[in-house]
């Protein structure tokens, strides 16, 4: 279904009136817990093509995207396959406010500017979220979000789909019981790249099927240019992504968050080329020291993307992307699907040890259970918005080149004033996140 859907989005265009698209279908009224929730959905084409086909169980009752052609599509693939036309906007803001009351849950997948704007107005709606990951563009709007989600009382969810793979359960479990020791270091990193480039000095035409005034949302104003933004390429740039970092971190450094039950960084710095004022570096190296609690050691943990990913790790070759623990009694290296432990000869006879986290029932399945019946979700906002937090942190401190001593509680760096400009942003009127 997912790949149908990509198919159609890229081969497919249509033409329809901005604003609301009339849907010939009226919304069902707010359900209750033994219907099927209605659902939102912000986004429509690539990853969020994904996530609309993570949740057709459930009745998708309305469907935001700027672009026409996505919209209209995804409106036709619900149809064929839930028997109803969605309701259709170009603004997430008129969907919420206007909408509102005929669904349950919103499912937000656009680019990171939006996460945040477009969640937050969904939870003080009273709405259950599920957003892709970064869970916001800055940290401050982590902290904002998190903090929205514990006022809702709401089921939330991040969109890191890996956190439901028996792999990083089994994984989670081994360095818990212990068996490679005291973890106080660990290395994380992905061979991806998203960076570089200069921006544009002309422009293009702005397709009739696009709204680039509302893509551009809360960020600054700017010319449109075909391919060079929307609609995959806006990861690179400052103002609509966050890099390599914001892209894939909070899928990697979710497993040492938690399998060491990390939370907030004390210490951060990062290391890369030269700042570039509108796109990310192509290679990136983060440091992060965590404190200790009550049942670990303070922790070192090291980001690596692109150019700077290691090829051995305490004379370990490894591969393109993982993590490697490193503990008092032996090293750990896992990726999404696998495991090992080093050194191979001393864990030649190694037993797992026995299951303490149940196989997961889906990463969506238990955010719409959660909906349901109040059970808790394993990304909730509150880890996730920890983790987004330490992720972005590491933008901040390249943005900032310098060490910053980091003050969680209070958002702030104590010894630089510099970090306060990245910590947060200035947003366009109407799109203000506070």
């Amino acid at each position: 279904m997912t790949k149908l859907l990509r198919r159609d989005f890229f081969v497919a265009s249509a033409s329809l009136s901005a604003g609301i698209y009339a849907s010939g279908v009226t919304a069902s009224p707010r359900s209750s817990a033994l219907d099927l929730l209605n659902i939102a959905c912000v986004g429509t084409a690539n990853r969020a093509a994904d996530d609309i086909v993570g949740v057709l169980s459930q009745k998708i009752v309305a469907v935001c995207d700027i672009d026409r052609k996505y919209l209209n599509l995804s409106r036709k693939f619900i149809k064929e396959r839930q028997g109803h036309t969605p309701a259709g906007f170009d603004d997430y803001r008129e969907m919420i406010d206007r909408l509102g009351a005929r669904f349950d849950a919103v499912v937000v997948a656009t680019a990171d500017h939006h996460h945040a704007p477009a969640t937050i107005r969904a939870l003080r709606a009273g709405k259950h979220v599920y957003c892709e990951k970064p869970l916001t563009h800055t940290v401050h709007e982590a902290r904002l979000v998190a903090e929205a989600a514990e006022t809702a009382g709401v089921a939330t969810q991040l969109g890191t789909q890996m956190h439901a793979s028996n792999n990083y359960r089994r994984v989670v479990e081994v360095i818990r019981s212990g068996v490679i020791g005291d973890v106080e270091e660990v290395h994380v990193w992905v061979s991806k790249t998203w960076g570089g480039g200069d921006r544009p000095k002309l422009s293009d035409p702005i397709p009739d099927h696009l709204n680039w005034d509302l893509w551009l949302g809360p960020a600054p104003k700017r010319d449109y240019k075909a391919g060079l933004y929307h609609p995959r390429n806006w990861r690179r740039w400052w103002d609509f992504g966050s890099g390599t970092l914001g892209d894939m971190a909070c899928h990697y450094m979710d497993l040492p968050f938690w399998a060491l039950d990390l939370t907030h960084p004390s210490f951060c710095r990062s290391a890369g080329p030269v700042l570039h004022p509108d796109t990310c570096p192509l290679g990136l190296t983060v440091y992060y020291k965590f404190p200790a609690n009550n049942d670990r050691p303070p922790v070192d943990l090291t980001w690596y993307d692109g150019s700077m990913i290691p090829r051995e790790i305490h004379g370990q070759r490894v591969k393109a992307n993982g993590v490697m623990f490193v503990g008092s009694n032996g090293m750990m290296f896992a990726d999404y699907g696998s495991y090992k432990l080093f050194p191979q000869d001393k864990f030649a006879d190694f037993d797992a040890p026995a299951k303490t986290l149940p196989d997961s029932v889906g990463h969506y399945r238990e955010w719409i259970l959660a909906c349901r019946d109040g059970s808790p979700t394993t990304c909730n906002f509150a880890y996730s918005g920890a983790l987004t937090e330490a992720v972005q942190l590491g933008n901040v401190a390249f943005r900032t080149g310098e060490i910053l001593e980091w003050d969680a509680e209070n958002l702030k760096a104590t010894n630089t004033e510099k970090a306060a400009k990245f910590v947060t942003k200035e947003y366009r009127t109407g799109w203000e996140v506070v």
